[in-house]
């Protein structure tokens, strides 16, 4: 019996613990599925006669330990500063790992260790990072291997509301961290190349220049940029191309309402508010905006925002209560970024009978003898319910893959890594695709970089 350590039991880790329970006789697996709750290893085990689970603290040293130790192979679903210490005991313990999350500096520090033990530390292997590695290496690898030269990478994603669960203003409710919503695009400017050129968009600009997407049966969205577009420049070999802009995809009209909370400052999550415990929705509200002995909230969001009373974007705000005086904050000592979460998370849980969506794209442009050509790329994946949304099985099945793939000795190359290998890549997208995520290639006219919109 090969026994595989799941760490982390959460909504991401859904579809791929089914998916090895389902695959668990044929391949004489057996999981250990811990997590901090045993209530919530043991739901997700549904009774299965291949699969145990337990409570595991990972800050227990001995029981994080002795569980590695039994294992063949380790997944860790955990937060992705959480891996380390994990990590660490797979290379005692030489056991192989495999993540979803981003690979932190103390995690790329044990890539000669990996090495020297012959362990795969795979990392990135969900959606974003993950399937947008996997799909982009593809296309990239087929162009290169005709001859042709890239000029042009555009690539975005997004997770989202599908169409038959879309019944507000914003159309838009959250399929993932509230939180990483509320801060996205902090900390930095954004930067990308674009026709050989660098550029960078301050926060305040952030969401005024955005991109316009078509899907084919799902209509038109928009994308804002993210804040490094460069990072997988040397990764996808693409140094030397001329445009490479990454972004996070959004219905149309979304960005220009999420503006109004960037200027207003709710957004900020460096400081905190006086008596947030206390503090009413009305009052969140007007504590960004200037005293005025006999303006109303409304009026001076309308004159400080320059939004009519008949504008969609002032619904917008109305619809998500903002100038309730009787609802409470109730947070703490919370910051604008936790107390405007707070609010937002009143309009944007996704309800019981509610389905996710999630679109990716991906943007090619090349030179092949002399000709400029470009190739799009398109996925969308509707989730079944509020147990196996699209976000659990784009997160959760390339894990799950790329566990089996590393166990049936499929993929070898040992190290520190992401899934930009042909041995990593090819087979897990095939296999995406008896599952429904599939991306459609279409050939496309050459157009370059569009210049975004900004209203």
């Amino acid at each position: 019996m090969r026994i595989i350590l799941i760490i982390g039991a959460g909504r991401s880790a859904s579809s791929l613990i089914q998916y090895l329970l389902n695959k668990s006789e044929k391949e004489n697996l057996h999981l250990i599925i811990g997590d901090l709750s045993l209530d919530l290893a043991e739901k997700k085990t549904n009774n299965h006669p291949n699969a145990t689970p337990i409570a595991l603290d990972i800050f227990d040293e001995n029981q994080r330990k002795e569980a590695i130790q039994k294992a063949c192979i380790v997944i860790s679903m955990l937060p992705a500063h959480l891996h380390i210490e994990v990590a660490k005991d797979c290379v005692v313990y030489k056991k192989h790992l495999v993540t979803a999350s981003y690979v932190s500096d103390a995690m790329q520090e044990l890539d000669t260790l990996a090495k020297e033990n012959n362990l795969i530390f795979m990392n990135e292997i969900g959606l974003d990072p993950g399937i947008d590695h996997m799909s982009a290496m593809k296309v990239i690898n087929e162009i290169k291997d005709k001859g042709g030269n890239m000029l042009l990478f555009e690539s975005f994603c997004g997770g989202l509301v599908a169409p038959e669960s879309d019944n507000n203003l914003w159309n838009y409710k959250f399929t993932w961290a509230p939180r990483n919503v509320v801060l996205a695009g902090q900390g930095g400017a954004a930067k990308f190349i674009q026709e050989g050129a660098y550029k960078y968009i301050p926060y305040c600009n952030l969401f005024r220049r955005t991109e316009f997407l078509e899907v084919e049966e799902y209509g038109r969205f928009e994308a804002y940029s993210n804040r490094d577009s460069l990072k997988y420049r040397s990764v996808y070999g693409l140094d030397d191309v001329l445009t490479l802009y990454r972004g996070t995809i959004r219905r149309v009209g979304f960005s220009k309402a999420w503006n109004m909370f960037v200027q207003l400052g709710m957004t900020d999550d460096s400081y905190v508010m006086e008596d947030s415990e206390n503090m009413s929705y009305r009052k969140f509200v007007n504590s960004f905006l200037p005293y005025h002995p006999t303006d109303s909230v409304e009026i001076k969001v309308r004159l400080i925002l320059k939004i009519d009373q008949d504008d969609i974007m002032w619904d917008k705000l109305v619809e998500l209560d903002l100038f309730n005086h009787k609802k409470i904050v109730g947070l703490k000592n919370a910051t604008p970024a936790q107390i405007l979460e707070k609010i937002l998370n009143d309009s944007w849980t996704l309800q019981p009978e509610d389905k996710d969506m999630i679109v990716m794209y991906h943007k090619f442009g090349y030179e092949l003898d002399g000709e400029k050509k470009q190739i799009d790329s398109k996925m969308v994946c509707i989730g079944e319910d509020q147990t196996y949304t699209a976000m659990a099985k784009t997160v959760g099945l390339p894990v799950a893959m790329a566990t089996l793939l590393i166990l049936n000795g499929k993929i070898t190359t040992p190290g520190v890594q992401l899934p930009i290998r042909k041995e990593v890549y090819l087979p897990i997208l095939k296999e995406l695709e008896e599952y429904g995520v599939v991306f459609k290639e279409q050939a496309m006219p050459y157009l370059g970089y569009n210049p975004v919109k900004v209203f």
